[in-house]
């Protein structure tokens, strides 16, 4: 597989030492100097692009990818106000675009898990939730995209998606830290927590790289949910 890099930060490394390991090849990469080849000419003879950049520049980055004809595998988060113009893009371009807010396995198997406690808790009002975010004090955008999602999530089950009720987040950034995310429900009699915590960015890039080896192949608007089934 052939592939782009978009966005060469510290996790545009983590993607192409993975790549590497997987027997890929890393043909172009693009940051902020050279983001105009984000183009037809630019992306010429690659197979996938993997996005991870800023929340002011992904949009723009998808939407170059998907005009060019390549399919784009994003992991950026903060930009998702305009996620159905991308999706509607993908569509119309015939394209693929595949988005998580988390590439990690164990988030996606924490986002089905979430989902389901939702459902057996909401007969039982004694109970409160809330969500808490850790990361790193470099990460731009608070909530994160995974405790966001993880609201997301249980706003649907809880309240039948109604906007109007919020899921509350305490975001918290520290040091190095890769992420951790809780949910935790309490009564006055005890407390349910689900945890998730990374231990490197490297589980993300291993999910981005699995999820551009799908992309590659298939067609759509794309979630980890059909590259695992869920």
């Amino acid at each position: 597989m052939k592939a782009a890099i978009i966005g060469y930060g510290k996790m545009g490394h983590e993607i192409e030492a993975v790549l590497a390991e997987r027997g890929h090849e890393v043909v172009k990469i693009i940051d902020m100097d050279n983001a105009a080849e984000i183009s037809a000419e630019g992306l010429a003879g690659v197979d996938v692009a993997i996005e991870f950049t800023t929340p002011d520049t992904a949009f723009s980055n998808i939407c170059g990818a998907l005009r060019a004809g390549v399919p784009v595998v994003s992991g950026t988060t903060g930009w998702t106000d305009k996620m159905e113009e991308a999706k509607e893009l993908c569509r119309a371009t015939d394209g693929t675009f595949f988005y998580s807010s988390n590439y990690s396995l164990g988030v996606n198997i924490l986002f089905k898990i979430n989902k389901i406690l939702g459902a057996m808790m909401k007969p039982h009002s004694d109970y409160t939730v809330r969500i808490e975010e850790t990361h790193h004090i470099q990460k731009k955008d608070a909530p994160s995209g995974t405790a966001k999602t993880l609201a997301d999530d249980l706003k649907e089950v809880l309240y039948d998606g109604d906007n109007q009720k919020e899921i509350h987040i305490d975001s918290f950034r520290e040091s190095v830290v890769p992420g951790v995310h809780d949910v935790i429900w309490e009564s006055a009699d005890d407390t349910l927590t689900l945890h998730h915590s990374l231990h490197s960015r490297r589980a993300l890039a291993v999910g981005a790289v699995i999820a551009a080896e799908y992309a590659a192949t298939h067609k759509g608007v794309l979630t980890m949910d059909n590259l695992l089934n869920l």
